[in-house]
Formats: structure tokens, C-alpha cells, sequence
């Protein structure tokens, strides 16, 4: 008698694991089965220049771009970086991040984790977030930031606006150590 109830206890607990697994079996169907979760293209070793009138303005280099047709983004889950140039195809500025989506329709550009922008002065400004609007031509974040400055100052800020070049920035909340008589930035 009592080998039947070990039996019949073994016998619930294998139909029981195998109830459940079939459960997580089906919700795994279900996801597969969502292609909208998945990339229309992905594309290895992406170049993008943007020009105006036959002059190169900006290049975008990212490892990997993932394309959603159905959100209509691009994704750069590998980084991605941007790099500005004057009328005379010279680098103003550059920036870096581990990670950027692209909205096209917004024509935003947003770059997450470990941004990191340097300018023609020397100036490294770092941040988790920066947006870059592509149709007003700059850049902002609302995340905290840290800009040090060629000669070694540090400035911090709850917020940043500039152009493209970072030559004209603006820094909210500002605070930072600066010795006597040292120049803010403009």
C-alpha cells in the first residue's frame, strides 16, 4: 500500500512539472510568434553621412544598426559614434555612447550609457543621456553632467544645452571648483 502512494505521489508531481513546462512552452510560442519584437534588418559596419548641399556636415559610424519598421527606429545596441565637421571638413566635435536610438520620424538621435562628447578646444563633457535633434541642429539632456575643460577645470550641471560643435553651450545648475581669477565657458 504504501509503494502505491509513493507511485501515485511521483505520478502528480511528473504530470505537474510537465503541466507547468507545457504552460512556458506556449507563452514562448507566443513571444516567437510577435514578430514585431524583432528587427526588419540588421546591418554590420554602418557608415551614415548627413551633408547639405554636397557638403558632408556629420558622420555616423555604429558596429551594428537594428532597423523596426513597425516602431520606426533604428537601434545601435553596440555604440555609435557621431562626428561633426566645419565648412572645411575639419572635426568640431565627437561623440560616443555604448548605445543610441535613432527616431526618424522625430529626427532625434538619443545616446545612452557612458556618452562621452569632446570638442576642438578639449573640453570632455559626460553624461548617461544626450539627445541630439538633428532638425534644430543640437544637443541637450536633462541627466547630470560633468565637463572638464582643457585646463583641468570641472563644472557640473543638472542639465546641458549646445550646438553641434560644442562650442556654445549652456550648463543648468552649474557648480564646480575654480581657482581664482579662471574664465567660465562660454
Amino acid at each position: 500500500m504504501e509503494k502505491v502512494r509513493i507511485w501515485a505521489f511521483a505520478c502528480l508531481m511528473i504530470s505537474i512539472c510537465l503541466q507547468s513546462c507545457e504552460n512556458d512552452l506556449r507563452d514562448v510560442e507566443k513571444v516567437s510568434a510577435d514578430n514585431s519584437l524583432l528587427p526588419v534588418d540588421k546591418s554590420y559596419g554602418v557608415e551614415v553621412i548627413y551633408s547639405d548641399s554636397a557638403i558632408v556636415k556629420a558622420k555616423m559610424l555604429a558596429p551594428q544598426v537594428d532597423r523596426y519598421k513597425d516602431k520606426k527606429y533604428d537601434e545601435m545596441v553596440k555604440g555609435v559614434t557621431l562626428i561633426f565637421y566645419d565648412e572645411n571638413q575639419q572635426e568640431t566635435s565627437r561623440i560616443v555612447s555604448d548605445y543610441a536610438i535613432r527616431r526618424e520620424a522625430e529626427g532625434l538621435v538619443e545616446l545612452r550609457k557612458n556618452v562621452v562628447a569632446t570638442n576642438t578646444k578639449g573640453d570632455v563633457y559626460k553624461s548617461d543621456e544626450l539627445i541630439w535633434d538633428e532638425k534644430q541642429r543640437k544637443f541637450y539632456s536633462n541627466k547630470m553632467v560633468q565637463v572638464t575643460q582643457k585646463n583641468g577645470n570641472v563644472l557640473f550641471g543638472t542639465g546641458f544645452e549646445s550646438d553641434e560643435t560644442f562650442k556654445k553651450s549652456r550648463i543648468f545648475n552649474a557648480t564646480g571648483n575654480f581657482p581664482s581669477g579662471a574664465g567660465l565657458m562660454q
